[in-house]
């Protein structure tokens, strides 16, 4: 049996996975969604990208398990592929979803399109906290608008520390075993930094024809692709 540790990417909470975990349990795996600290149900605790990495860390100490599948969404790949490191010989792969990747001295907000004062300056105008998107920023991303209200409904502003403290990896992260899931509909191709990873033989690519949540839009295919690494 496979452990599944699923991180959801910013504003997003365990609950973020309601509809893949069941998948991954009925196919007789332990599937286990994490909601880092300063989001959720754990809004009041402070945060920086480090407690992320720990909070991960911890979560794969608390299950006990020898074969671990680390799943990172969207911002949570940063905090994810440090932990990945840290788990040592308990990682059977890491699963990157539509995500960024740490690079060592590097943040979140580092790799902003817009550069990073602009986002900087984002975070200090809601004090210094990321915002949830609105609901027309969802166009085009393969989501009803139920889906959307959902999600807006469970998002909590993300806390800034997070995104602009920078990562710490002690080994190359081309050497971990993984998977690279793109959602096309959130751009063609993956990132510089990814794509010079996915040279990898360690690495290896999947395309989801869908937008950058698809735990919501496409919960089932997802699963399944996850399954594909238990």
């Amino acid at each position: 049996m496979t452990d599944f540790v699923l991180v959801a990417g910013a504003w997003l909470g365990a609950w973020a996975w309601d509809d893949v975990v069941p998948e991954l349990r009925a196919a007789g795996h332990g599937a286990h969604a994490l909601t880092l600290s300063g989001l959720a149900e754990k809004r009041d605790v402070a945060a920086g990208q480090r407690t992320h990495v720990d909070d991960i860390v911890a979560e794969v100490d608390r299950i006990g398990s020898r074969d671990v599948v680390l799943v990172g969404h969207s911002y949570s790949g940063i905090p994810v592929g440090q932990a990945a490191e840290r788990i040592g010989d308990r990682l059977k792969r890491v699963v990157f979803v539509d995500s960024n990747a740490p690079a060592h001295g590097q943040s979140f907000a580092s790799s902003w399109w817009q550069g990073q004062a602009a986002f900087d300056a984002e975070l200090a105008a809601n004090g210094g906290d990321w915002a949830p998107p609105t609901a027309p920023e969802f166009a085009g991303q393969d989501l009803t608008d139920a889906q959307i209200a959902h999600f807006l409904g469970g998002a909590t502003p993300h806390p800034g520390a997070t995104l602009t403290e920078p990562a710490v990896l002690e080994a190359e992260l081309a050497d971990l075993p993984a998977t690279y899931i793109k959602c096309l509909l959130d751009g063609d191709e993956p990132n510089p930094d990814v794509a010079e990873l996915l040279k990898s033989d360690r690495w290896r690519l999947i395309e989801m024809n869908t937008g950058h949540w698809p735990m919501f839009s496409r919960p089932r295919e997802l699963a399944g692709i996850l399954l594909q690494d238990a």
